[in-house]
């Protein structure tokens, strides 16, 4: 590994803490009436890559919208930068979307990767670094939508916290301002957030976008039931299940589901014995929510989460926005 890569506070999964913990989270969300299981989990090793390739589909719009904004508004994003900063990017996958921004001559004094898929992180962020050997990078493998611990070292005055891709609508809008407001805590007036988010548009294009026609976002999510069952030892039958997923306009956002196609049950372990949960045909177990937004109504988020001096930029259909905000003094 290159000498200045580090990974700080790595969350292992198969630790027997970690493991405990997440079992828990698993059995609980799976005995609810309306059952269920946190997006995290669709980010093993397997379900990293496929939303990799999710992102390259055709109807997949908000990454190649996105890019383009970064393209159309660079001068004006490096300005609201500045330099001499830290980039810590929240979820970075593949750590593409950063790499892009330093290739066009966006450069952090040191970059912090955090993302809760550490094998995928890890294998990211070197080859990251041999690219741009000259970027101080650092790896923090993290559940951040819970809390986010950044290291002692890292020093609080220019903060630049990057939070591309909409993941930011995976939060119900109340969620999103606390989570909002944690960010805001963890910088001073000299810091910043620069993130994407998803807009309100015609549910045609939103439908197609979490429903593809290859198929890809159906194995994205039913490949969740693995990670399932090799987390909690389960017993779930992949093809017993069907991907779904629709926008609903009076929430304004994608809910993704998936279908019991017939009567079922699954099991797994437990102090007791054996959990078993029992499905209808049709029973759905509720996977994600993607909240889609108005320019003024997540201007308005941001504000009330601490944020000012809030600049937007969007493409030519609206389809997307790129916010910038500092910490309100």
């Amino acid at each position: 590994m290159p000498p200045q890569v580090r990974l700080h506070q790595i969350l292992d999964w198969d630790s027997p803490q970690q493991n405990a913990g997440l079992r828990r989270e698993l059995a609980a969300g799976l005995l609810q009436p309306q059952a269920y299981i946190a997006p995290k989990f669709f980010y093993d090793a397997l379900g990293s890559r496929l939303f990799e390739a999710i992102t390259e589909l055709p109807e997949y719009y908000p990454t190649r919208t996105e890019a383009a904004i970064f393209i159309e508004h660079l001068p004006a994003i490096r300005q609201a930068l500045g330099e001499d900063f830290t980039l810590i990017d929240l979820g970075c996958g593949s750590c593409v979307k950063a790499g892009k921004l330093f290739h066009a001559g966006v450069l952090p004094t040191r970059y912090v990767a955090v993302d809760i898929s550490v094998d995928f992180l890890r294998d990211s962020l070197q080859h990251l670094q041999r690219e741009l050997p000259a970027i101080e990078m650092m790896g923090i493998g993290l559940d951040f939508t819970h809390e986010l611990q950044l290291p002692d070292e890292l020093p609080p005055e220019r903060r630049m916290f990057f939070y591309p891709g909409s993941s930011i609508g995976n939060f119900s809008p109340p969620e999103a301002g606390l989570f909002l407001q944690r960010l805001a805590a963890q910088m001073d007036s000299s810091g910043g957030l620069l993130i994407g988010v998803d807009l309100i548009k015609d549910h045609a294009l939103l439908d197609a976008a979490y429903d593809d026609q290859l198929g890809v976002t159906a194995a994205f999510n039913r490949n969740l039931l693995r990670h399932v069952n090799a987390r909690l030892d389960a017993d779930f039958d992949i093809g017993d299940w069907q991907h779904v997923a629709f926008y609903n306009a009076v929430e304004t956002r994608i809910e993704m589901y998936l279908k019991a196609r017939r009567a079922l049950s699954a099991s797994w372990p437990d102090a007791a014995g054996r959990s078993l949960r029992h499905f209808a045909a049709g029973e759905r177990i509720h996977t994600e929510n993607s909240y889609k937004y108005s320019p003024q109504g997540f201007t308005a988020l941001l504000a009330s989460a601490g944020f000012a001096d809030i600049q937007l930029w969007t493409d030519p259909r609206a389809w997307f926005a790129l916010f910038f905000a500092r910490r309100a003094g």
